[in-house]
């Protein structure tokens, strides 16, 4: 049985003039999203969680950085996260459905990836396994990424997991209209 409330209850509307605002600048007018009205609900792991955000555009192109958001979400069993970003950015990051289904089911040298692709997917899996990367990871990394860009891929998978363990640990229920990992 699925579980319909998180274990931390969200804000519910009328949210507060400033909480508002904030749900339209990073919504774009859509209904917030469970993860942010239940972290909003504290002022400061709201804060905190905001000032973290690397959403906007970064070293990395969008396709890099969904790329690493979805591995990242995957390895950490994080449906809810995985759903919203696949439903939100797959299309305009041009992510096939095997590349998708392959963030969650395919090994890092899967031939659906270009050889930069498979080194961040490398990247994502040995963070994710050892908190680190080896000499040969971090090598293939610097073949196709520069300094600034390998910077914002370990922060990706870092803010990503710490997103994950949110919304895993909190139980949220999955977003409506978020894609599901695939069977």
């Amino acid at each position: 049985m699925s579980q319909t409330l998180p274990r931390i209850a969200p804000l519910d509307p009328p949210y507060a003039p400033d909480i508002a605002a904030q749900f339209d600048r990073i919504m774009r007018g859509a209904p917030p999203l469970m993860l942010f009205r239940v972290v909003a609900g504290s002022a400061r792991a709201w804060e905190k969680f905001t000032a973290g955000g690397l959403l906007d555009r970064g070293p990395l192109s969008l396709r890099e950085r969904e790329i690493v958001i979805d591995r990242t979400c995957a390895r950490t069993g994080c449906e809810y996260e995985w759903g919203v970003h696949v439903t939100t950015f797959a299309g305009a990051a041009r992510l096939t459905e095997e590349q998708v289904r392959a963030t969650v089911t395919g090994a890092a040298d899967a031939e659906c990836w270009s050889a930069a692709e498979q080194a961040l997917i490398a990247a994502v899996d040995a963070l994710h396994e050892r908190a680190t990367l080896g000499d040969a990871e971090f090598a293939a990394l610097a073949a196709h990424y520069d300094e600034a860009q390998i910077f914002e891929i370990i922060l990706l998978c870092g803010f990503y997991r710490t997103v994950s363990y949110l919304a895993n640990g909190l139980a949220l229920p999955l977003e409506e209209k978020g894609a599901r990992f695939p069977q």
